[in-house]
């Protein structure tokens, strides 16, 4: 009998050991859950769950739709942007054998679709010439030099 009361005692240890170890662990999650809750809540304790969460749906509606604009301002200002003359390319040269430096040069400027125009400065001892050519597309209706092609070639090549 000694011994089926010692085994019960044991048993009973063991059992209270191991509620006590279940007590611990669902004491840690309550803790989480009201964290959790708390946040939800933002710290009102007197505000009930319901509430919490129609707050929080009400503020993501808000968020979806303040998105909603910043997608349309973005399509916009990708349109703005495709128009922008941001395809640059500069070719120096000399245009006469006589003069050094490089000083005569072409730059085109083009946006997305190609278009834009040439501008060619050419330079010489006594004057300076300068010429602008309106490009669509990537050619021009007028002709060009080998250094304005040259230029419409490495601006489109620019960024794409």
């Amino acid at each position: 009998m000694l011994q089926d009361t010692e085994t019960l005692a044991v048993v009973a240890a063991g059992l209270a050991v191991l509620a006590l170890l279940v007590s611990l662990v669902l004491a840690v999650r309550i803790g989480r859950l009201h964290r959790a809750y708390s946040s939800l809540v933002s710290g009102d304790e007197k505000t009930s769950f319901v509430d919490a969460v129609r707050r929080q749906s009400t503020a993501m509606d808000a968020v979806r739709t303040e998105l909603t604009t910043v997608r349309g301002d973005l399509s916009a200002a990708r349109a703005d942007l495709s128009d922008a003359l941001r395809h640059v390319a500069v070719v120096r040269y000399d245009a006469f054998g006589d003069m050094g430096g490089r000083m005569s040069f072409s730059a085109a400027l083009l946006d997305d679709a190609g278009d834009g125009l040439v501008l060619t400065s050419i330079n010489g001892r006594s004057e300076t010439r300068t010429y602008a050519k309106g490009v669509t597309g990537g050619t021009s209706d007028h002709t060009m030099s080998p250094e304005e092609q040259e230029a419409i070639t490495r601006a489109t090549s620019s960024g794409r």
